[in-house]
């Protein structure tokens, strides 16, 4: 393969790793703007190995016949190796906490960039370019779509501590009203020293 070829790849590969990297980066999440190009970019390492791999066993057999039944190269071995080992990586950015998971958009756009790196390193231009148009239209257009038309109801579980019960409760329940908070239900632990908990 010409040099020049593998530093296209690899230019595009950092664009694309770029482009999505830096929509995640502006909304703070774990995974940003140099994680994505890093990833992009080792995808599309990985996938220019292969196909040098590829032409230098083809170019073996062409002057060796007798390899032909010999040298073997499967194309997506490395590929494979690639798509299953970003899943750590993703891993590591998806948080449980109090019932609530976090970064699983993140984590999805890391395994796409990574396909996408792929894509540029064994020369697929418009599988690459298009699918870097459908994930910025999925992160970007879908999520106002979706704040839109999915309504997505939050339950949050408060626990209150005060002293007079019948002044706290009424505080409460005029904080709740006034910024329309709906309450599904309560319950009321009385300590020894009388201290009133609301959940």
């Amino acid at each position: 393969m010409p040099y020049e070829e593998v530093f296209l790849r690899l230019a595009i590969s950092v664009i694309v790793g770029g482009a999505i990297g830096y929509e995640r980066e502006y909304k703070n999440r774990p995974a940003g703007f140099r994680t994505h190009i890093l990833v992009s970019l080792g995808a599309t390492v990985i996938a220019l190995i292969q196909v040098n791999i590829n032409e230098e066993m083809i170019r073996r057999v062409i002057l060796n016949p007798a390899l032909t039944n010999i040298l073997k190269a499967d194309y997506a071995r490395l590929s494979a190796q690639v798509i299953s080992g970003i899943g750590f990586l993703g891993a590591g950015t998806i948080i449980h906490h109090k019932g609530s998971i976090k970064g699983l958009t993140t984590a999805a756009t890391l395994w796409v960039v990574a396909c996408i790196g792929l894509a540029v390193g064994y020369g697929f231009y418009l599988i690459s370019i298009a699918a870097l148009i459908f994930t910025q239209l999925v992160l970007i257009s879908l999520k106002r779509f979706q704040t839109k038309i999915f309504h997505a109801s939050e339950h949050i579980k408060l626990e209150v501590e005060f002293i007079k019960r019948s002044k706290g409760i009424e505080f409460i329940d005029q904080y709740f009203d006034i910024h329309k908070i709906h309450v599904l239900s309560m319950e009321f632990h009385t300590t020894e020293e009388e201290p009133v908990k609301k959940t």
